[in-house]
């Protein structure tokens, strides 16, 4: 999936080298989607890629005076990002979702508790338009695969299989040999393989009529709104799974799946629901807001969750509900609803 190469403008590039912080700004404009999309790749949280980005820009700056221009600015700026990211997977582990903590749950947990010591996967906001391939390079199975990779085999299955970096320059970026890059890339694609099922996401949405999908995501909505376990259980796969971070509890098969949704989402203990339907991961998603029972009829709803739909046909064959109001905020979504 390689993309286009960036070249950088060489006025704006001697003037950066010089100093010129606007110039700086001019030439990673371009990049900082895909520079933010491939932080999210290897830290799994777009927080975290928030803050990878912004550390990577501010060492380019630093060390921009010592680009010598033997590789594309965009090129160079990926190695910078890369050895940053790489940083912090040694400093914080992998991010995880409920199912590598432990086995499904046999009966529906009521007043489950966030885990804080987990380091959670989160979700990321797609960019309008993006690519297919863009899209599918930050697809839930994907990113929550790579989170199982040492951090070496993870930047050399991102770099060579989204980015269309040779074993040679990857050598370069990683500091290592092309043997080394081998290597790694033969380990990462067996154990990605093995997480990631087939189709993409992207295959099967190209295969669903837009209007189906639309239907299947208000219908979604619309059952948990109403409390109608009938109409939401009428969406899903036999095997579906739900899940929750930071909540450590989830659920598996739809007779499973559908007692933890009456007795905790569905039941009236939880309030009143209202929904958008968002993208995230370049899957049909939805924000969920919440108005507790114990709140007025006239009180807004808040935000709740960011419920991830995974699809196998014109079914869902998973939701991931991402919950937390920071989500939202990383969506650009509004703080309320009425």
């Amino acid at each position: 999936m390689s993309e286009t190469t960036v070249a950088p403008d060489v006025a704006d590039l001697a003037r950066a080298r010089d100093g010129d912080d606007a110039a700086f700004g001019r030439l990673v404009a371009p990049l900082r989607r895909e520079l933010h999309a491939h932080c999210y790749r290897m830290l799994g949280s777009a927080h975290d890629a928030d803050d990878a980005l912004q550390e990577t820009l501010v060492r380019a700056w630093r060390k921009l005076a010592g680009f010598e221009g033997r590789s594309t600015l965009r090129t160079w700026l990926y190695t910078v990002a890369t050895r940053m990211c790489l940083d912090q997977v040694d400093a914080r582990g992998r991010r995880a979702l409920p199912m590598d903590l432990g086995p499904a749950s046999e009966r529906p947990v009521t007043g489950d508790v966030p885990l804080t010591e987990v380091a959670w996967l989160g979700p990321y906001p797609d960019e309008p338009g993006a690519r297919v391939e863009e899209r599918e390079a930050v697809e839930l199975a994907f990113v929550a695969a790579l989170q199982h990779l040492p951090g070496n085999q993870r930047a050399a299955l991102v770099l060579f299989e989204v980015l269309g970096f040779s074993a040679a320059e990857i050598a370069t970026t990683m500091d290592t040999s092309t043997a080394s890059v081998n290597s790694a890339l033969q380990r990462a694609r067996k154990l990605v393989s093995e997480k990631v099922p087939d189709p993409t996401q992207q295959r099967t949405l190209r295969e669903i009529d837009d209007a189906r999908l639309r239907e299947v995501v208000a219908g979604y909505s619309a059952a948990l709104e109403r409390g109608d376990a009938d109409a939401l259980v009428a969406l899903l796969t036999e095997d579906v799974t739900w899940s929750m971070p930071p909540m450590g509890h989830w659920y598996a098969g739809i007779e499973r799946v559908a007692a933890f949704a009456r007795a905790v989402p569905l039941s009236g203990d939880c309030g009143t629901w209202r929904h958008l339907a968002v993208t995230a991961n370049g899957q049909p998603a939805v924000a969920s807001y919440r108005r507790p029972p114990e709140e007025p009829d006239d009180a807004p709803c808040r935000p709740w969750s960011i419920d991830v739909l995974t699809l196998r046909g014109e079914r869902i064959a998973a939701v991931t509900s991402f919950i937390g109001a920071e989500h939202h905020a990383a969506f650009g979504l509004p703080d309320s609803l009425p």
